[in-house]
């Protein structure tokens, strides 16, 4: 991942602060520290400041592989309710604590073990704050 500014929800910050307090005895300390990194770093705003092509928790976007050009659509969830197969992708997996925050049109990377995976951010096709779909 890149030292771009990421921009965070306030609403997104205390829930994504509460899951990883209330986690961070599992096994997955790995996920919860750099989640916990991505959140230190970014411009905290409230939900009705934050841009509309911002990822945020419940938003579904587009992304292209940049190493095979394949599309993909996913929405952005907390870990109950992932459902890879129907493209629910927890906050807590590597692509997904990748997009939190980042907008439209940027290019979030992570390592993998056969090298590094990099993804392209093409389109915010919903995001709930945008749509007034918030539940506060």
């Amino acid at each position: 991942m890149d030292d771009k500014q990421i921009v965070i929800t306030q609403y997104d910050l205390d829930r994504l602060r509460a899951l990883i307090r209330d986690l961070g005895g599992s096994d997955s300390r790995e996920s919860l520290g750099a989640l916990s990194g991505e959140l230190d770093r970014a411009l905290v705003v409230l939900p009705t400041d934050v841009p509309p092509d911002v990822v945020t928790m419940n938003s579904r976007v587009s992304l292209v592989d940049m190493d095979t050009s394949e599309k993909m659509e996913i929405s952005l969830v907390f870990p109950d309710d992932a459902n890879p197969d129907a493209g629910a992708i927890s906050v807590l997996a590597p692509i997904g604590t990748a997009i939190i925050g980042y907008r439209q049109g940027g290019t979030v990377e992570w390592p993998v073990p056969s090298g590094l995976r990099r993804f392209r951010i093409d389109r915010v096709v919903y995001q709930p704050e945008a749509s007034g779909d918030m539940e506060l």
